[in-house]
């Protein structure tokens, strides 16, 4: 029997540290289920391993793709099963971290059900409909689903956002989704075990710890990556937390310091969402990320057991 382990909670929460160090306990490979850490242009604001770090234990799905290249949490499904059937070949246990609930849910659950859709791609449809105007929409959605442009109302903007945040999200037509019965949509059936540990800290604590990480990625020149991507700024992967702050401080929209408070108070904001979407998962088993005996423990006895099935 295979298993994927996932490491899963808010960010800050202690994360990479714990995916490393069980990664050499059991001598086995992680998987990156962040989905800025895949960019190899976001490096400072997106709390990447550090290079001693990534050279300890073998990572997937960082520094992967470009922002130049479009990648969803469809595409991103497909290619972490066909890794996995490569790691299985050598390991019988994975390891896969992150903070991205979509990309986690789909390679444990398949996106064949109608997707949530993370509060960023709307934002960022948003603008675009803004700033672009409906036809450019209209032409993005009769390109990539042409099936549902055929019959959508074209005059209702609500419509088209929503078929293209499915759509930009998972890389599959709306109309696949929409089409479906729901009332019979199963979850995939995978070829491994998955065994889900998530990781908490007091609120507080979550708190003061990014605050103190975003001090640290301004000192470590923040500013400077978000300038030398200005030019990109348009891009999907960019519309985050982190960048997106500044990027409306070098278009003069606030002073630096209110650029800042704005940083940390949306990637506390962002932790709290990524708690909702967490919470829901009654697989998930919770630890504190300093019990790394108690983790040990309940990972050795989900293996006795299931072995014993």
């Amino acid at each position: 029997m295979n298993y994927l382990v996932v490491i899963i909670g808010a960010t800050a929460v202690g994360k990479t540290d714990l995916a490393i160090r069980l990664a050499q306990y059991l001598a086995t490979e992680i998987i990156s289920a962040d989905s800025r850490q895949f960019y190899r242009e976001m490096n400072i604001g997106t709390a990447k391993p550090l290079p001693e770090e990534l050279n300890l234990i073998k990572h997937h799905f960082i520094n992967s793709h470009s922002i130049e290249n479009e990648y969803n949490a469809g595409q991103f499904e497909k290619d972490v099963l066909n890794l996995l059937q490569e790691i299985f070949k050598k390991k019988s246990i994975a390891i896969m971290v992150g903070g991205s609930g979509l990309y986690i849910k789909a390679v444990c659950e398949g996106l064949d059900q109608m997707p949530e859709i993370e509060p960023a791609m709307r934002e960022t449809l948003q603008s675009d409909l803004k700033e672009n105007g409906l036809d450019f929409l209209l032409n993005e959605l009769k390109d990539k689903d042409l099936d549902y442009y055929n019959i959508v109302d074209k005059a209702n903007p609500q419509r088209i956002l929503r078929a293209l945040e499915v759509i930009r999200t998972t890389g599959l037509p709306y109309s696949t989704f929409r089409l479906a019965d729901s009332s019979k949509a199963k979850t995939n059936l995978r070829d491994f075990q998955i065994i889900k540990i998530g990781l908490e800290r007091p609120r507080e604590e979550l708190y003061a710890r990014i605050d103190a990480r975003m001090d640290k990625m301004l000192k470590d020149g923040l500013l400077n990556e978000v300038k030398n991507l200005y030019q990109f700024r348009g891009i999907n992967a960019l519309q985050t937390v982190g960048y997106k702050e500044i990027f409306d401080f070098l278009d003069n929209q606030y002073d630096w310091a209110e650029t800042v408070r704005l940083l940390k108070r949306n990637s506390r904001r962002y932790a709290k969402r990524q708690q909702t979407w967490f919470g829901r998962d009654e697989q998930i088993c919770w630890f504190q990320p300093d019990e790394f005996d108690r983790i040990i423990s309940y990972l050795k006895n989900k293996l006795e057991k299931n072995a014993k099935n």
